[in-house]
């Protein structure tokens, strides 16, 4: 994009950037054209999208020739599963929708057979109007030279590209695919809290392959020598090691216990609804697994699975959980950026959550997990509990797929042949 002097970061222009202040104005850098070679400016911001993270938006513009390029870079680290974004487009009002994609997503729309391979487009924030331009402005940038060299081709290619401005009219439904191994890609949700039914979010494990191509040096574990009387040993100590705090990046500790596991996925999946009665509730032992999506039917809210990790707390701490996810730390309740509707809706949804937590509205909490490895406590044990229904199902295709369990061989595993 351009080369920024380093003398001028060590100088301290480079002042920190928080995307936490409301006020905070680009940083802005002196940094060198690559298209004229002459100086030129940099702005950097970081933010925040909303239901996701922090990014840093960089926009180049040069005086001399008038270039400009604008790109974003996820703030963060590489997440821990990729993921893949799908959704159905069926009116205009779908194009306005804010797309984070950055330079390791594959964009496909399936109706076209059309896709933009990951590492050939620089990271962007737009709409999917925008990435629809430009993927028109890719195509287009070329074609002189094809009229003139090769005119079959050309003609083919201005025909494609005509088909690929008429999505924008959505005059007919299309799907649009954007897949990142390193997870920090985004659609948005103009519906949140409430799911979107025309978007579905999947997360999955990366192969080594997708590993190698973001750079991850995939961690081999050495051969265990330990004898059983030492792993026994640890298993009863707390560890502690130093690590940084995910929140504010400050050294901290964390302890460890090692556990036994509950085992691999279960046969079938596991759907707990309970219904609140009573703010004594609210203390119940509640364990979510990563797999586990969270539902409250009264708010049409779901949560996906995946959106707050695997935890164990309780039903009070869920919903204040829940309540920072999607409220608190959302940047588009204050500030400039706050839109009236939105700001509405989420401070309404943070009051209900509120009056859930104080036992002052009658709703279901739902844990519904495909791998069956989540719990909520019955206070009424070893009788039922009234107020709560546990349920077995078996998982879907497309649960097991998200789960990778359609490719996984388990018979025989573990046997030779002669």
């Amino acid at each position: 994009m351009s080369v920024i002097d380093e003398e001028h970061v060590r100088g301290g222009v480079f002042k920190d950037i928080n995307p936490e202040d409301e006020d905070a104005q680009p940083t802005e850098i002196e940094s060198l054209c690559m298209n004229c070679y002459e100086t030129g400016k940099t702005r950097l911001l970081l933010t925040k999208i909303p239901f996701f993270r922090e990014i840093i938006i960089s926009s180049f513009t040069c005086s001399q020739c008038h270039w400009t390029n604008t790109e974003i870079q996820s703030a963060g680290r590489i997440q821990e599963q990729g993921v893949s974004y799908t959704l159905k487009l069926k009116s205009k009002e779908d194009m306005n929708r804010e797309v984070v994609k950055t330079d390791s997503a594959t964009t496909r729309i399936l109706e076209l057979d059309f896709e933009i391979p990951a590492f050939t487009q620089k990271g962007s924030l737009s709409t999917i109007e925008g990435l629809l331009d430009r993927a028109v402005a890719g195509l287009e940038q070329d074609q002189p030279i094809r009229r003139a060299t090769d005119p079959d081709v050309a003609n083919k290619l201005d025909q494609f590209i005509q088909r690929l401005k008429k999505l924008k009219d959505v005059e007919e439904e299309f799907t649009l695919i954007i897949d990142d191994p390193s997870g920090n890609s985004f659609i948005e949700n103009p519906f949140a809290p409430q799911k979107d039914q025309a978007l579905s979010v999947s997360h999955y494990k990366r192969t080594p392959e997708q590993n190698a191509a973001l750079g991850i040096q995939d961690y081999e574990p050495e051969q265990d020598d330990k004898p059983a009387n030492d792993l026994e040993t640890m298993r009863n100590e707390v560890l502690v090691f130093n690590t940084n705090c995910p929140e504010c990046n400050s050294p901290a500790s964390t302890n460890m216990k090692l556990v036994k596991s509950g085992g691999a996925t279960e046969e079938l999946g596991t759907r707990i609804t309970l219904h609140l009665t009573d703010p004594a509730d609210m203390s119940r032992d509640l364990l979510k697994s990563e797999t586990c999506s969270v539902l409250i039917p009264e708010l049409e809210f779901e949560l996906g699975m995946a959106a707050l990790g695997g935890k164990f707390t309780t039903l009070e701490g869920l919903l204040k959980d829940i309540k920072e996810l999607i409220v608190t730390k959302n940047p588009f309740t204050c500030g400039d950026s706050a839109t009236t509707d939105t700001a509405e809706k989420l401070e309404v949804f943070g009051k209900k959550i509120d009056k859930i937590i104080a036992g002052q509205m009658d709703v279901h909490i739902i844990l519904d997990d495909p791998a069956g490895n989540s719990y909520l406590q019955n206070i009424y044990a070893p009788d039922p509990d009234p107020e709560m229904n546990l349920e077995k199902y078996t998982r879907t295709f497309e649960q097991n797929e998200d789960l990778g369990l359609n490719d996984m061989k388990t018979e025989g595993y573990g046997k030779t042949e002669n």
